[in-house]
């Protein structure tokens, strides 16, 4: 018998804008898409030395990550190893992969090839929350609700998660896109159902 998820929590940042459950937390549409994030962080007061180290994907994700779990009580009573993180964009790492191609023409950066690989985003995610669960990254052309909602549900169904961050995010030429939320088995008093429904119309809000 299928058991229910409950989506607790959700974030969207699109067009220079971040949502979190609907509300308009904060948008800066004439700054230069490269300088968002980095405003978005100070903004939001946060302190992580290591994010200025990430490259544009990790930092679209992180960002999505921090102001998801802010007051959030998703590991209360829960192994490291009962968490899970599960991400899918389109992009994967492409925009730092063609900066890094084109530093090979010079001297290759270490610190650019450490993010050619769309997974690290999660790796940076696990050291941040000391996750240490089931994980995924999934690419594909478009958000796909229905793949991602029974990807998470099956993990909840065979007991290999109890709390996890799924979502999307992608970067790519300048633009940020993330579509976090916080899926648990506990119900709370505003959660949403976990189905492919409502991620389809919480992805496609405030576009």
């Amino acid at each position: 018998m299928k058991e229910n998820c409950f989506i607790s929590s959700y974030v969207v940042i699109r067009d220079q804008e971040v949502w979190r459950e609907g509300n308009l937390l904060y948008k800066d549409k004439n700054s230069a898409e490269t300088g968002f994030l980095d405003q978005v962080y100070e903004f939001f007061e946060m302190n992580y030395p290591r994010f200025f180290k990430m490259d544009q994907l990790c930092k679209t994700g992180f960002l999505a990550a921090e102001i998801l779990l802010k007051n959030q009580d998703w590991k209360a009573g829960l192994a490291p190893e009962e968490l899970g993180i599960f991400i899918s964009n389109a992009d994967s790492s492409l925009d730092t992969d063609i900066r890094y191609e084109e530093s090979i023409a010079g001297t290759p950066s270490p610190s650019l090839f450490v993010y050619t690989l769309p997974n690290v985003l999660i790796g940076e995610l696990c050291i941040r929350h000391q996750v240490k669960g089931e994980t995924a990254c999934f690419v594909f052309d478009i958000f796909d609700p229905l793949f991602q909602s029974a990807y998470v549900d099956s993990l909840f169904e065979t007991g290999k998660i109890k709390s996890c961050i799924s979502g999307w995010a992608n970067y790519y030429n300048g633009k940020a896109e993330a579509y976090f939320y916080l899926v648990e088995k506990v119900e709370h008093k505003h959660s949403l159902k976990h189905d492919s429904a409502t991620l389809n119309k919480i992805f496609k809000s405030n576009e």
